[in-house]
């Protein structure tokens, strides 16, 4: 079988009317404008997608963006995964205000490759293009296209396309391949219509992981669940589609008029949507001065939302300048740690400034913190490692699967990460260890843990300090351990280490023991006296519960006391008389009665059956009739 030819995707960019569909055509003998209204006016409104087959083999496709100011929203649908960029300006005019925007937002999304193509090369002479090659080459210099070539060609007359074509061609084969690690496809949706018999098609550039037929898929953020249905890349079906290439999906399940462009298609129950952006904020050179809270529009792949911007370190942005941002969405949408955005004012509408999201699921942030600032320069520039503990921060036990997600690391690299960290003993594993339902826990996060149960075990015995522990159900509560089965693994971990100590039902501190004061003491004293002064006829509860249910419960864990009753109890020595006598007398004449242990301990009936009773409750005794005798089951 043969390998799968490199796929790339290579972003038209430039101003109106400098021939970008006129060269897509030339190249690949397709017309990118779809819409009649673009073929008529000869300007793309909409987004046009073709292919070219280059010499190597390798496919690229070839995404021509609108370039009049008015589309300049479209434009930023088509440009959010691109591989490199071929960027379009027409020799006879030379940089105009679209291809500065476009040039902008190419920087902000950092692509780092490209081309510059001097259309229209045959209507000027050579010492004006050498002009214009300088004009273009001194607008590139402070960008991430510094050092791409600039090659003068000829749509219309075929000059220069080849050698175009063969550079292009080197230039993609050049790049690091795509890794596409991460394994959960994504395919941000910039096209959304229905083909009769088929129904719902939608169409994107797939990140990340691979798409195929009969998958069970997800839009988000407006959570429509269906099927994958086909698949489709440059026109042809396909089983699978992988990450770098332009697909159709034909969705079954999923009404058209209930997608918008802008939403993401992927795998359910991976990803969750978002309200709030952390990024280091951008701002374009000939941008104007951004306040803190100021409105904007907000593009991340193909959506598009409104909100406002929270400046973290200082009042105000100016052109030119860099700093710490959180983005507020006015409606949720979909992204990940490493996306890159573009932020854009309403009025006018003008391309101001962009960056690499740091963290997609922040919490709301106070401004001006510098734990907060320098929590966000660890996640910008941090090893697997130290974003991973970022992500743990000091929180409580948490399920891998979501730490792992949080961190916007791939697979590989946030289960290296993680073996790091426990290795250093800064993280620790709590329970499943390389199951998918692992918990883990930061060693910061677990020495917090730790400290709260201390402290409120230790609270708990200033509070109670006759009682033998609290209940491990009420600390699990206490504490914040909502999964019962965690809290128990959380609790014994603890007992390994020496830090509290379980019993089945109680947890206390080590060296725990319940003091009476000099004033219980001196009660518990007294009141033992009176069961050793009529043993087989205590206090009754009336003497003995006004000194509390605490110092009685000692006195019996103690084993100064037996609880028979609710309403009985006896003194340890007593009790034992009891217990022997019975089991004597069973032994000889294999029954009792009630009157006969009344009558050999000089009692009342109400003491003498509430002793049996206790014992039948036991499987010592069973009764028949008006006897007990020895229980044998």
């Amino acid at each position: 079988m043969n390998p799968e030819p490199p796929r790339f995707i290579v972003g038209m960019a430039g101003h109106v009317d400098h021939g970008k569909s006129t060269l897509v055509a030339a190249l690949t003998g397709m017309a990118a404008d779809r819409l009649r209204e673009e073929q008529h006016r000869e300007m793309t409104i909409e987004l046009g997608f073709t292919w070219l087959t280059l010499p190597s083999g390798a496919v690229a496709s070839l995404i021509d963006v609108p370039g009049h100011e008015r589309f300049i929203k479209n434009m930023l649908a088509g440009v959010g995964s691109l591989d490199a960029a071929l960027l379009v300006v027409a020799a006879d005019e030379g940089v105009m205000p679209q291809t500065v925007e476009h040039l902008h937002i190419l920087d902000l999304l950092e692509v780092q490759h490209g081309i510059v193509a001097l259309t229209k090369a045959d209507l000027v002479d050579e010492e004006w293009l050498l002009l214009i090659e300088e004009e273009v080459r001194t607008r590139l210099a402070p960008t991430t296209l510094a050092n791409a070539p600039i090659m003068p060609v000829s749509a219309r007359q075929g000059v220069g396309l080849t050698p175009l074509v063969r550079t292009l061609d080197h230039l993609l084969l050049s790049l690091p391949p795509r890794t596409g690690s991460r394994g959960t496809p994504r395919l941000p949706v910039d096209r959304v219509f229905s083909v009769g018999g088929f129904g719902t098609v939608v169409t994107g550039t797939l990140l990340d992981g691979p798409l195929q037929v009969g998958q069970e898929v997800v839009l988000l953020p407006a959570e429509l669940r269906g099927r994958v249905r086909g698949l489709q890349s440059r026109h042809a079906a396909t089983e699978v589609a992988l990450p770098g290439t332009r697909v159709a999906v034909n969705l079954a399940g999923i009404a058209t008029d209930a997608i918008a462009r802008g939403a993401v298609l992927t795998l359910p129950d991976v990803y969750t949507p978002t309200l709030l952006l952390d990024l280091e904020l951008r701002l374009v050179d000939d941008a104007p001065e951004l306040a803190h809270n100021a409105a904007v529009e907000v593009f991340v792949g193909a959506a598009e939302v409104g909100g406002h911007v929270a400046l973290l370190e200082r009042a105000t942005l100016g052109g030119g300048e860099s700093g710490w941002a959180q983005l507020r969405l006015d409606a949720p949408i979909l992204a990940v740690r490493g996306d890159r955005c573009v932020i854009r004012i309403p009025s006018p509408g003008q391309t101001i400034g962009g960056g690499r999201i740091v963290d997609a699921h922040p919490s709301r942030h106070r401004r001006h913190r510098p734990e907060v600032l320098a929590a966000l320069a660890t996640l910008a520039q941090g090893t697997p490692a130290e974003l991973l503990a970022q992500t743990l921060g000091d929180a409580g036990p948490q399920p891998w699967k979501t730490v792992a997600k949080a961190s916007g690391l791939e697979a590989q690299s946030a289960n290296a990460a993680l073996a790091e960290l426990v290795a250093q003993q800064a993280a620790l594993v709590l329970a499943d260890a390389g199951q998918p339902t692992m918990v883990v826990i930061a060693a910061t996060g677990w020495r917090k843990l730790v400290g709260a149960v201390v402290a409120t075990l230790g609270q708990y015995q200033a509070s109670y300090p006759l009682r033998l522990g609290m209940a491990r159900e009420s600390l699990r509560q206490q504490v914040g351990l909502s999964n019962p089965r965690i809290a128990n693994t959380v609790l014994g971990r603890m007992a390994e280490e020496g830090s509290i100590v379980l019993t089945e039902t109680l947890a206390h501190l080590p060296g725990w023991e319940p003091q009476f004061t000099p004033a219980q003491q001196r009660q518990a004293d007294a009141l033992l006296a009176a069961f050793a002064a009529n043993p087989f006829t205590p206090p009754a509860r009336s003497e003995w519960e006004p000194l509390g249910n605490d110092l009685i419960a000692l006195l019996i864990e103690r084993g100064l006391l037996v609880r028979v009753s609710d309403e009985v109890l006896f003194g340890a020595e007593a009790y034992g008389k009891l217990v022997e006598w019975t089991q004597r007398t069973l032994g000889e004449s294999g029954e009792l009665s009630v009157v006969q242990l009344r009558d050999a301990f000089a009692t009342s009936r109400k003491y003498a059956l509430a002793f049996l009773e206790h014992l039948d409750e036991r499987n010592m005794t069973r009764r028949v009739g008006e006897v007990r005798i020895r229980n044998e089951r």
